[in-house]
């Protein structure tokens, strides 16, 4: 008895010291976070290094208009921060809960793909990227010298999460959910832990190694950091009111996190939200064509409910809503037929069906 008493010592003192090890790795080890950090949670903001996104100082107006909705007890037990409702392009609901205000950047998940779609759109019209049907490998050519099927998949496979590209859920620390989300290099683990299972274009799987790729392309054709060419052709155009950030894989690497990590206040999350139920016009002008805004929120993936970047829903241009989507219940929900936009940003989901909550309420205020 004795000695398996001073075996389960042993083991304490191993884990902790293995645990005391990794904390004091997070600068250089996606597999040191992943043990330190555990599950993904909303402080990850804190802990990522991020690059700075400047505002403008022009910020699109929105004027007030409130309505009384019921919703401030609801929101408050269910984990969420914050959460804004457009309607006409007026503020009438703006409550923040649990820690929330609004000068705080609260960060995206995967709500960052839909900024990092309208990026590409951004590049392809203006001529940085040639188009939907660009083949990756003329801006990635070692994907190519390391399989010759790689020039097979084009920008708009990426964005469609139809790349064909094998990709595990499962088994962290050693997944590729963990390895995409807490690597330190991740320009390295796109062009290097990218592999092909199937032919693009063959079915639909939600892979966090395409937006990295597209990430590594659009470095390529604008010449810039991602963050900063967002700062200059979305954010400041689109009159953000407030600064925000882009978390980086590492110190070192300085890349974007580009599957999450966009960090902003809710008002200019919900100024991102209209620009899109504008079409892309923000109120001094177009920021994103027409064009581009009704082709990335189409059905593009053969999968019921996705498109180039976006959740959608069939027939969404018709009045039924499209959104940007993240864990844990973050949404931008663009409601055209009610012309509005819905926002909630939160810790958890609490088990909420946020797409539905944000199409309810878009319909009461529209009465």
């Amino acid at each position: 008895m004795r000695r398996f008493g001073l075996f389960l010592l042993a083991l304490v003192a191993l884990a902790g010291a293995l645990y005391g090890s990794a904390h004091l790795l997070t600068g250089s080890s996606g597999f040191a976070r992943a043990i330190a950090w555990g599950e993904s949670d909303i402080e990850d903001r804190h802990r990522f290094p991020a690059r700075e996104i400047r505002a403008g100082g022009d910020p699109w107006q929105l004027p007030r208009a409130p309505a009384h909705l019921r919703l401030d007890e609801f929101l408050e037990e269910h984990s969420t921060r914050a959460f804004i409702v457009l309607q006409r392009g007026r503020l009438v609901y703006e409550r923040y809960f649990n820690g929330g205000s609004h000068e705080e950047l609260e960060t995206s998940f995967s709500v960052a793909k839909s900024f990092l779609s309208t990026l590409v759109g951004i590049a392809i019209e203006e001529g940085a990227l040639s188009g939907l049907d660009e083949p990756i490998t003329r801006r990635l050519p070692e994907l190519q010298d390391r399989d010759a099927r790689f020039a097979g998949i084009r920008i708009g496979d990426l964005l469609s999460m139809s790349s064909g590209i094998r990709y595990e859920e499962e088994g962290m620390p050693w997944s590729d959910d963990t390895v995409t989300y807490y690597g330190t290099d991740l320009r390295d683990v796109a062009l290097e832990d990218t592999e092909i299972e199937r032919a693009p274009g063959m079915g639909w799987h939600y892979n966090n190694f395409n937006p990295l790729l597209l990430g590594v392309i659009l470095e390529r054709a604008t010449g810039m950091a991602v963050a900063k060419y967002r700062e200059t052709r979305l954010w400041r155009p689109m009159g953000a009111e407030a600064d925000a950030s882009w978390s980086l894989d590492s110190e070192e690497s300085g890349f974007e996190k580009m599957e999450s990590g966009i960090n902003a206040r809710a008002r200019d999350f919900a100024r991102f939200g209209l620009l899109m139920l504008r079409e892309g016009r923000a109120e001094r002008g177009r920021v994103v064509s027409r064009g581009w805004v009704r082709a990335t929120t189409a059905d593009h993936s053969g999968y019921f409910g996705y498109g180039l970047g976006w959740w959608v829903t069939a027939g969404s241009r018709g009045g039924l809503p499209f959104l940007a989507r993240g864990k844990y219940g973050q949404i931008v929900a663009i409601d055209p037929a009610h012309d509005a936009v819905v926002v909630r940003l939160g810790s958890d989901d609490a088990g909420v069906d946020w797409r539905t909550v944000a199409s309810d309420v878009a319909e009461m205020v529209d009465r």
